[in-house]
This record gives C-alpha cells, sequence and structure tokens, in this order.
C-alpha cells in the first residue's frame, strides 16, 4: 500500500534495523509540536472566533447586561480578537522557519549514511534486486519522495507565512499579498492530507511487520546515533 507508512529496514540489507538519530527525533516531535499549534489557530478563527459569529454573541452579551454596542463596534472587537490569533499563528510560523532551517543544516551536517537523499539513492538501487528487497526498496522510495514533497509544502508555507507576518514591512501591494494568502491557505490542506496518510500509515506500520515505530521515533531504536 503506497502509503507514508515507516519501514525498519535497509532496502539493501533488510536485516539491518534502522535506527532514528537524536537531532531526527527532535526536529519530528518539534515539528509535529508546531504544526499542530499551528493548525489550531486556523480552527479557533474558523469556528469559535469566527468574527461573524463573535461579533453577534457580543452584541447579544451586551444586550443581556443592558448595555448597547453598535454593529460596528462588535465587528471592530471581534476582529480584533481575530487578529490576536492570527499574531500567535505568525509566531508559530516563525518557529516552523527556523525549524526548517535547522532540518536543511542537518541534512548537510549528519553522515552521509544517515541522509535523507542518500537513502532515496539506495532505494533506487535497491530497485534493481528482486522479490522482496525490491518491494522494500520501491516501498522505501516511495515514501521518502513523499517526504521530501512535504518538506518542500513547508518551505512554501514558511516562506509565504513569513512574507504575510512582514506585509506591512515589506510594503507588499494588497493584490499581492492576496495571492499569496491563497497560496499559503490552500497549502495547508496538503499539509493535513500528508499528516491523516502519515498516522494511518504508522498504525498499519505498528499493527503489522513494523511494531515499535512510534517508540523507536522517541528512544531511537535499539540502539542511539547522535
Amino acid at each position: 500500500m503506497a502509503i507514508i507508512e515507516p519501514v525498519k529496514q535497509n532496502p539493501l540489507e533488510p536485516s539491518e534495523v534502522k535506527k532514528y538519530p537524536r537531532g531526527i527525533r527532535l526536529w519530528h516531535w518539534l515539528n509535529a509540536l508546531v504544526i499542530s499549534g499551528s493548525l489550531i489557530t486556523v480552527l479557533l478563527n474558523s469556528t469559535l472566533l469566527d468574527r461573524s459569529n463573535t461579533s453577534k454573541v457580543i452584541t447579544s452579551e451586551a444586550a443581556k447586561n443592558g448595555a448597547v454596542v453598535s454593529a460596528q463596534l462588535s465587528k471592530g472587537i471581534a476582529h480584533e480578537l481575530g487578529d490576536q490569533v492570527w499574531n500567535v499563528h505568525g509566531y508559530i510560523g516563525l518557529i516552523l522557519a527556523a525549524l526548517l532551517i535547522y532540518r536543511i543544516i542537518y541534512e548537510l551536517v549528519q553522515p552521509v549514511s544517515q541522509s535523507l537523499f542518500k537513502k532515496i539513492s539506495l532505494a533506487r538501487i535497491g530497485l534493481k534486486a528482486g522479490g522482496e528487497e525490491r518491494q522494500l526498496a520501491r516501498h522505501e522510495l516511495v515514501v521518502k519522495l513523499m517526504y521530501v514533497g512535504f518538506y518542500i509544502v513547508l518551505i512554501v508555507m514558511a516562506i509565504t507565512g513569513c512574507l504575510l507576518f512582514f506585509e506591512d514591512q515589506l510594503g507588499l501591494p494588497k493584490p499581492v499579498a492576496h495571492q499569496i494568502k491563497e497560496v499559503h491557505g490552500a497549502l495547508m490542506y496538503a499539509v493535513i492530507a500528508f499528516i491523516v496518510v502519515h498516522i494511518v500509515g504508522v498504525i498499519l506500520a505498528e499493527r503489522d511487520r513494523n511494531p515499535g515505530i512510534v517508540s523507536d521515533m522517541i528512544n531511537g531504536g535499539y540502539r542511539d546515533h547522535v
């Protein structure tokens, strides 16, 4: 099944169990936390803090307490509440950008054997084999290429997010900022799709041929590599 299901075997050495370096594990969990926080802010602003609904709630609650709040004022308050959440979203985005820079640097300085692109190269070589080794290599190649695609999406999201965060300082024209916002928002769905597929893949791996994937991403596997 071509899903993002981690594999423990080296496609060229099926008996060798792969390990997760400490730097990758740290990045993985911090990245998961940051992306989750970013998606939560989007969810809040599109549901509980939706400006139209929030404005109505402000007007209604004020009336219950004998106060009169104009429609313009309630909309202004709702807008400000939404902006505060978007500010948090922006700061989370800056952290995500920093994590991506860390990941790129880590990819360049880590041992070649642990490099993502080295693993892609090994998987491509493994395709020349036969039987189970070829199957493992094909799966490894698909998974790693999906990760490359995910990283590219995150990089574009981080760039567009930073452009929007510093929109005023950069003096971006409104039409340009709007187009950037459209791209940024559309990429969010790609990230959500990746997360869903990844989680499903991990669950299937835990239940099938690769039990212990989650714990290995926490403790690094049988033997850790710094």
